[in-house]
């Protein structure tokens, strides 16, 4: 009998220190693929918790040689818990009773007024603030043809197609004064992980959201990017920041270069402001080197830096502001003054900053705006700009209504201020997400609505359309015209359109001139005298090719003196990606 005692407690230490060791490598698998943070404010975290003290128990269970006796039920398992895992057992009471008292005073029906203050909203004066734009600086493709852009891109280089994809999501940012979006890329399988992962994913993918031109830029050998969301281990993302900042909660990351081109990750701090989960916002951002790993973390990200606050929460944190003006209460019943942001958004570039903005409407109607919402996507600096008018779902409808026989698609739209018009400007897409036409749209009459194959087109058709409502005096359209002989003429088919690319004697300049608005082009020969009214030269840029509206014929030449032109190279277009084609002079 004594030996008996002796052993009795050996023998029950032993089982806890064995079922602490099996809850110990559950606890450190689960932590490793879901990775909660280790804080109260993360709901994860009491999952994670609760998931170790259950195990522990079965664990118990099995370790002390518990048997239930007949008839026993689950009153048999709590005196089994109050008498073995006792502490285990307050430990996941606790848990819950802290997680429903934490839920029920983070809730906007308490506290309402926190909730509205989430987000500072400041009055906006739209013709001073959202100053106009050159075409270079406009964005014309949306994330899905940028999307569809890079894949295309990746299709044409041998070494990296089979072994690599383009990241489905990519991020818009100014990189050295032009709207771009970026993108990394991703192991294609497992298998190609296991091959690749020691030099890294070896470049990443830059579109040019104006030109439309794709790169992929090569990084240099040995340093490629080796910490992604397509590493399954160590080197992810998420994981190397759990590991490197245990406490922390993130938002999603976002892939970003540097102004020299260097690839970062920028993974925003998510923080908890009211009561235990309420009152999501950003404090601050965790920049990791996406070559080496390095991590650090600032409270005010540096100025190249263009996403931190997300378009999501940005819009969440709107919601609140809005519905919650006069109270919980009358944010169900009633809704007094009660406004709320419209589907969808958009970005926009603002003095070397990308903004979000999205279009705010009342929440008894979807039928109109009541103004729209510009938010600093880096300082979370917000403006609402009071301007009724038309949805961005009315705008590309009637924007779609222009081009019903061709079956285009538009894009949610671009706000712009043409001639100090708040416009909706709007990408038009064919089945294969490639760009066809642009259309402008006037936010207080979306009736009125310009179309054109150019940017350049497209405004000077709106402002045409501004000037005959008497909105915008005709006089201020952008446009210069020019006469002279024509010296040269090529052509080039794009996206299905024919160009007449025109050169005047004294000038090295082109006009490009699409032969479906302007079908006097076919006929046009060297020698024919003309006048072009064609776009301005952009300050401080030199062009070799200016985007034409109209061509008058003056005189035709003398049938002597028309002569072809030899064949030679088409100039230089900027994007980089057109098909050229020698089509023959007529003469």
């Amino acid at each position: 009998m004594e030996n008996k005692k002796q052993r009795g407690p050996k023998s029950k230490l032993g089982a806890v220190l064995q079922s602490l060791l099996i809850t110990a490598v559950v606890g450190f698998i689960y932590f490793y693929v879901s990775l909660p943070a280790l804080n109260l404010q993360d709901s994860n975290f009491y999952v994670f918790v609760f998931v170790l003290c259950l195990v522990f128990v079965i664990s118990a269970l099995f370790t002390t040689g518990f048997h239930m006796d007949p008839g026993g039920g689950l009153k048999e398992y709590f005196r089994f818990i109050k008498s073995q895992c006792l502490p285990v057992g307050i430990l996941m009471a606790a848990l819950i009773l802290v997680g429903v008292v934490g839920s029920v005073i983070s809730m906007p029906l308490f506290r309402a007024s926190a909730y509205r203050q989430l987000l500072q909203v400041e009055e906006g004066d739209f013709s001073t603030d959202v100053k106009e734009i050159s075409f270079n600086e406009i964005p014309l493709l949306d994330e899905d043809s940028a999307r569809y852009l890079s894949t295309t891109q990746m299709g044409t280089i041998p070494d990296m197609a089979s072994q690599f994809e383009v990241a489905y999501d990519s991020t818009q940012i100014n990189y050295q004064g032009s709207p771009v979006r970026v993108a990394p890329l991703e192991y294609a399988d497992l298998i190609r992980w296991f091959t690749n992962r020691s030099n890294g994913l070896p470049a990443y993918i830059v579109v040019d959201m104006v030109s439309q031109e794709v790169k992929v830029v090569r990084l240099p050998d040995g340093q490629g990017i080796k910490y992604s969301p397509s590493e399954p281990l160590n080197r992810n993302v998420m994981r190397h920041l759990r590991f490197q900042y245990p406490t922390f909660l993130f938002a999603t990351p976002s892939f970003e270069i540097d102004e020299s081109g260097n690839p970062w990750w920028v993974c925003p701090r998510v923080v908890k402001t009211i009561g235990l989960f309420g009152g999501t916002d950003i404090r601050g951002a965790v920049l990791m080197d996406a070559v080496t790993g390095e991590c650090s973390y600032h409270e005010e990200v540096p100025q190249w830096v263009d996403r931190v606050y997300l378009a999501s929460l940005i819009m969440e944190q709107y919601d609140y502001y809005g519905t919650l003006v006069h109270g919980f209460i009358n944010s169900v019943f009633g809704q007094r003054d009660v406004k709320i942001t419209t589907e969808g958004y958009n970005y926009i570039a603002l003095n070397d900053d990308v903004y979000m903005y999205t279009g705010v409407t009342s929440a008894t109607s979807d039928q109109s705006n009541l103004g729209f919402l510009l938010c600093n996507q880096r300082t979370k600096e917000t403006k609402f700009y009071t301007i009724p008018g038309a949805t961005e779902q009315s705008a590309r409808a009637s924007a779609e209504g222009m081009v019903q026989d061709q079956g285009y698609r538009s894009t949610f739209p671009l706000l712009l201020n043409i001639s100090d018009q708040p416009t909706y400007f709007i990408a038009l897409k064919d089945d294969r997400q490639l760009v066809k036409k642009y259309a402008m749209v006037n936010v207080g009459q979306f009736n009125l609505v310009g179309i054109g194959d150019t940017v350049a087109a497209c405004e000077q058709d709106y402002l045409r359309l501004l000037g005959e409502k008497g909105i915008a005096a005709p006089e201020e359209r952008i446009e210069t015209q020019v006469s002279g002989t024509v010296a040269e003429i090529r052509s080039a088919v794009l996206d299905g359109t024919t160009y007449y690319f025109i050169r005047l004697e004294g000038e090295e300049v082109f006009y490009s001139l699409s032969a479906v608005q302007n079908p006097v082009a076919i006929l046009l020969n060297a020698g024919d005298l003309v006048t072009i009214d064609h776009a301005p030269q952009a300050e401080g840029e030199s062009s070799s090719i200016l985007d034409g509206y109209t061509l008058t014929v003056e005189g035709k030449a003398a049938p002597e003196s028309i002569v072809a032109p030899e064949p030679s190279s088409v100039p230089e277009a900027g994007s980089g990606t057109e098909d050229w084609t020698e089509v023959p002079i007529l003469s």
